[in-house]
């Protein structure tokens, strides 16, 4: 699961390299006023949530922190990919989680599920393909989409399923 979470990262950060501030920190229209710094921002903290759980052995992706200077700067941005990366590197055992969270929109219920590292690291890649599917609306509407190849926030199962039936 990491190699795999470490690619999808690596594909974020390129594309990091080629956004100007300004354009990584634009309001979306089209995004009710998101920008692709926002989605990144909250890609990478759901990652920081994991990486805390090592310690402590409960994930709570509602308590996250919300960091603005990965959601407008893209250097922290890259910053905060590079260290991810290097937890990642460190070697990730699949040891017993538990998850917690209010799946409600009142919160006022916290739920706790048992999972693992691996179970987690595979949800935040299928939360890092979704949120990459709506930067990719993001670069559309600025005109950059030539920035990302076609395969950019698609879920590999579909980039699968598309390469059978042509």
């Amino acid at each position: 699961m990491t190699q795999y979470c470490k690619q999808n990262l690596f594909e974020l950060k390129e594309l990091l390299q080629n956004l100007s501030e300004e354009q990584y920190s634009r309001p979306s229209e089209i995004l009710s006023g998101a920008s692709i710094g926002q989605h990144f921002r909250h890609i990478l903290e759901f990652y920081y949530c994991l990486i805390e759980a090592l310690e402590t052995g409960i994930v709570n992706y509602d308590n996250r922190k919300r960091n603005k200077q990965i959601e407008t700067n893209p250097s922290a941005a890259k910053t905060a990919i590079d260290n991810i990366i290097s937890v990642l590197d460190s070697g990730m055992e699949c040891t017993d989680l538990t998850l917690q969270g209010s799946f409600g929109v009142m919160g006022d219920q916290v739920v706790s599920i048992r999972s693992s590292v691996y179970r987690e690291l595979a949800y935040n890649l299928e939360h890092s393909i979704h949120h990459q599917a709506l930067i990719k609306v993001g670069l559309k509407e600025q005109g950059m989409e030539c920035l990302i190849g076609p395969g950019f926030g698609v879920a590999p199962a579909t980039v699968r399923f598309k390469q059978l039936v042509q």
